[in-house]
């Protein structure tokens, strides 16, 4: 059984298809932007890295402060789009 967390690239669609969708709902970027933030703080507290690179994000996630954390989550939202 694969998740979207077993690889990197199921993670960056699934996580882009989101994106999509809230889009397509009408939220706006810093809302979207926002709850990527919260899916961070989420995965980081609650789930293990199934990957080197999910292990990386996790790291850094970690040593960030809130700030970083909402660059972080901007910058996966562009990497996705």
């Amino acid at each position: 059984m694969t998740t979207v967390l077993s690889t990197y690239d199921k993670w960056k669609q699934f996580l882009g298809e989101r994106v999509q969708n809230a889009r397509a709902a009408g939220m706006s970027e810093s809302t979207i932007k926002k709850l990527a933030t919260e899916i961070g703080d989420f995965l980081s507290k609650n789930v293990d890295p199934k990957n080197d690179e999910e292990r990386v994000l996790k790291e850094m996630w970690d040593v960030s402060d809130e700030n970083e954390r909402n660059v972080m989550a901007g910058i996966m939202m562009k990497m996705v789009d």
